[in-house]
């Protein structure tokens, strides 16, 4: 079962802007020895929507090739194109991929019916599980909860990755849909609150830089001690905020940069964190115990 924290991986690259396998290794590695309970190579945090298909699924075949069983990868596999959707699919479930998230159509802006024969037509095609995402403030359509509970009775399709903004949408899904329905939060400064209304983890950013921290925070919820993972939420809450100070994976990829895990590079039309935001974020590192100077 998918939960926990599950991190969204940044995709390592050089300062010229070439994916880093090695550090992508490294990375994955690092991750698995921190205790992060599943990896997605390939989301938004990912740089998916720069990559192009080739890169995007050696990535994710290299993440499962480290991985090698040890946690849950979900592949990010979506597209606004239903074809490249499948496509990518398929590849990453012939990779060994446990299950892949699919982000709702952005930019087409399709109606309710037409994301959700998006979605059926996905699973129809692919035979693993699949994870719906729904992220309005990058696709610019929200995906309701109604539509939300009609893709759940589709065969392969299991969960939801939700950052429609809104916290109570947990609420909203969980009334509608089966027990057996997972709910990730996607929006990890309302994951404790998400959590309290039945989702099981988090699809994160902050586990690129506080794996760790994270995992414990949600393995000591799911073991029902709300009231310490109250206090780690309160600890982590600052690098939540610093980590969407700028585009992300902009500032994540900085803070690794610091941390001395990868080199510098991102892709544009994204750009290095300004020097202006540099300050604030070494510092709340510091403050975490993830920067030792």
């Amino acid at each position: 079962m998918l939960r926990g924290s599950i991190v969204a991986l940044i995709t390592p690259m050089t300062a010229s802007g070439d994916v880093d396998w090695q550090a992508l290794d490294r990375l994955v590695a690092w991750q698995l020895e921190q205790g992060t309970h599943g990896i997605v190579p390939m989301g938004t945090t990912g740089e998916s929507a720069t990559l192009d298909t080739g890169e995007h699924l050696e990535v994710i075949k290299r993440t499962i090739s480290v991985v090698a069983g040890q946690v849950p990868v979900i592949a990010g596999t979506g597209s606004n194109s239903t074809a490249e959707a499948i496509h990518q699919t398929r590849e990453a479930q012939k990779f060994g991929a446990d299950a892949c998230l699919l982000v709702s159509p952005y930019y087409n802006r399709p109606s309710q019916e037409g994301i959700f024969q998006h979605y059926k037509a996905i699973a129809e095609a692919t035979d693993g599980p699949l994870v719906l995402y729904n992220v309005p403030p990058r696709t610019a359509r929200d995906m309701e909860a109604e539509t939300v509970a009609r893709l759940s009775r589709i065969d392969g399709i299991i969960g939801i990755k939700e950052a429609c903004g809104d916290a109570e949408r947990v609420g909203m899904i969980r009334a509608l849909v089966d027990d057996s329905f997972i709910l990730l939060s996607g929006e990890d400064a309302q994951t404790f609150r998400m959590m309290e209304l039945g989702a099981v983890g988090t699809i994160s950013v902050t586990a690129n830089v506080l794996p760790a921290k994270m995992a414990q925070f949600c393995e000591v919820f799911l073991a029902g001690d709300i009231e310490q993972a109250r206090a780690l939420d309160a600890e982590l809450q600052p690098i939540h905020e610093i980590l969407f100070v700028e585009p992300s994976p902009t500032p994540s990829k900085w803070a690794l940069f610091e941390m001395g895990m990868i080199d510098r590079g991102i892709r544009l039309p994204l750009l290095e964190l300004t020097e202006a935001n540099r300050p604030e974020l070494l510092a709340r590192l510091r403050a975490v115990g993830a920067l030792s100077s």
